[in-house]
């Protein structure tokens, strides 16, 4: 018999993923890999997707106090979408030089940047009941399985009473229904079967879900999740 394939996750190597987000531009075109054009429908397919969450709950808070951009990239969605919606966003952003960007950024609301923590995600330890949303965005690719979840965990602990965790991320159309491995920048495209299957490990329900539209076709589906902590 011939030895099993490694999962795809188990295939993620941290420095090489930096190694190569080192290469690229620390521009908008750069972030999006080569599609700077689906940045405004992207920042407007998230500002809707948070009107209905917050339209939704009745406990929503008039503003949004704090906020965090994790994978924050240069900036591009805590300037052109979550400065509108919170008071302070921290970012979270394990790329030096991208980090170093989100300074010249200019914010589009009245929000402003609070904390900056150049690291990975798999090392952020965020402060407990700080967060009332804490936006994941083309980012949790990077971690492992097992990494993801106790990110997530942490993550949980950080949120405020009434808070949020929103996942926009890219979804798997491996035919047999598998994650997929890229090995061009080391990181993992999941389906929504294991999406679900890792918040529920990580103690999480899912309160809204949907897809974002507008996108090329030659693009992965993308999609939201609104998740909030699964007291019993």
């Amino acid at each position: 018999m011939g030895d099993t394939a490694p999962s795809p996750d188990a295939q993620i190597d941290h420095a090489a993923a930096l190694t190569y987000w080192n290469t690229i531009s620390p521009n908008v075109s750069g972030m999006l890999g080569g599609y700077p054009q689906i940045s405004r429908i992207d920042l407007q397919g998230s500002a809707n997707f948070l009107a209905k969450l917050r339209r939704q709950f009745s406990d929503t808070p008039a503003v949004l106090r704090r906020g965090a951009d994790c994978g924050a990239g240069i900036g591009r969605v805590t300037a052109g979408f979550l400065c509108k919606v919170c008071e302070v966003v921290d970012l979270v952003e394990p790329v030096e030089k991208f980090a170093n960007e989100t300074t010249k950024a200019k914010m589009s609301g009245k929000g402003k940047v609070g904390d900056m923590y150049v690291t990975g995600l798999e090392d952020w330890k965020p402060r407990t009941a700080t967060y009332d949303l804490v936006w994941n965005q083309w980012c949790l690719g990077h971690l492992t399985d097992q990494q993801l979840v106790e990110y997530l965990k942490r993550c949980k602990d950080a949120l405020s009473q009434s808070g949020w965790i929103v996942v926009k991320e890219n979804m798997s159309t491996d035919t047999g229904g598998e994650d997929i491995f890229d090995e061009v920048d080391s990181s993992v495209t999941r389906t929504d079967t294991k999406f679900q299957e890792l918040y529920q490990q990580a103690g999480l329900k899912i309160i809204k879900t949907e897809l974002q539209t507008g996108f090329p076709k030659d693009l992965y589906p993308v999609r939201f999740y609104a998740l909030r902590p699964n007291n019993p």
